[in-house]
């Protein structure tokens, strides 16, 4: 029994893959550039080239914490017991490590090993890994997206940030154009393409999340409506994952205001308001948001995916029907299941019935 006795599809779950298939899957030539896990004092540590240390548990923790499991009957265990019935799955250590190294074909090396583990890991409809494509060489990512989709993945991921190029570049078009042809959904996880940890000391914990991190949404969301590569690719879907949603209203109304303020400036023309592009094409995940559930007449309930973040201790797994009856109080059943599920299942081609 779930709460509106909806079907619930995690838009953001992790798994925690082995560390060991990077070194196991690359060419000869990058193994010793691999991420790693060391215990450096008393603490796990993962160490990846191109971003600092990043300290993972105390080492005495690592018999007793949920990690992930890449056991489909596990998985499934797991979720039902949260009444999620499918999920789209992200890494865990590559979520940084494939898209840290300033090399393009490390990335490529990297994310290339991921997907091979995750396709071969992950063989139910009802468990949706997603494709690692490294976005620094076009032509590079273009091949890889298109053996991606070979391969039978239902969707595509790409890094958050590109600091070398902002998603507003033209430079990304014959890209987008084999997305819109293969017909695969891009997600962009928060965090990802950058060191997301941005202020260090006092408040660290609350400011890189909210900042170095979930701010990724807004600037991937606008600068793909705003730039132009949703007007020129109207069947691009795009689907920013752990970002919350609750800025979508702030982007899409002041986008508007600012787009017919600044016409002499703004360029490119749009054939379409922003947020006409956001909502036709966009969308954001979140655990727990109570302000973007509010903001549904803005945005439009086609723009808001709901995901548990398992198994991390920010998401709502495993009290996720208690946090559901909390945040969508008064809201209609129908909403309810497509929030929850029914534009998920849409998007990422889940069977629901």
């Amino acid at each position: 029994m779930t709460y509106r006795d909806a079907i619930y599809i995690s838009t953001d779950s992790h798994v925690t893959e082995p560390i060991e298939i990077y070194g196991e899957r690359v060419d000869d030539a990058y193994r010793g550039r691999v991420p790693r896990i060391e215990t450096v004092g008393d603490w796990r540590t993962l160490l990846i080239e191109g971003l600092g240390p990043r300290k993972l548990m105390p080492a005495s923790e690592r018999e007793v914490a949920v990690v992930g499991d890449w056991d489909s009957q596990d998985r499934f265990r797991d979720q039902l017991r949260d009444g999620v019935t499918a999920e789209v799955i992200f890494p865990t250590f590559a979520l940084q490590a494939c898209f840290a190294p300033d090399d393009a074909e490390l990335q490529r090396q990297l994310c290339r090993a991921y997907n091979s583990w995750a396709i071969e890991t992950f063989d139910d409809h009802r468990l949706l890994p997603v494709g690692m494509v490294s976005m620094l060489d076009i032509d590079g990512a273009i091949e890889d997206a298109r053996h991606v989709a070979e391969q039978g993945f239902r969707a595509l991921f790409l890094p958050a940030q590109v600091p070398s190029r902002l998603y507003n570049d033209g430079a990304y078009d014959p890209f987008w154009a084999v997305a819109e042809e293969i017909g695969l959904p891009l997600t962009f996880h928060s965090g990802t393409g950058h060191e997301p940890r941005v202020v260090r000391g006092p408040g660290g914990a609350v400011v890189n999340y909210l900042m170095g991190a979930q701010l990724d949404g807004p600037m991937v969301i606008l600068t793909m409506a705003a730039g132009g590569a949703l007007d020129r690719f109207p069947s691009l879907k795009v689907v920013t994952v752990e970002t919350g949603a609750s800025w979508l209203a702030w982007i899409m109304t002041q986008a508007d205001a600012i787009y017919a303020d600044h016409s002499m400036y703004a360029s490119p023309k749009l054939s379409l308001k922003p947020s006409e592009l956001i909502r036709r094409q966009c969308a954001a995940t979140f655990m727990y948001d109570p302000v973007a559930i509010n903001n549904r007449q803005v945005t439009g309930i086609e723009t808001l995916m709901w995901g548990n973040d398992y198994p991390h201790p920010e998401g709502t797994w495993p009290s996720s029907q208690e946090v559901a009856a909390k945040q969508f109080d008064g809201v209609p059943d129908d909403e309810v299941r497509a929030i929850v599920g029914g534009t998920a299942a849409a998007v990422f081609g889940f069977t629901t019935s």
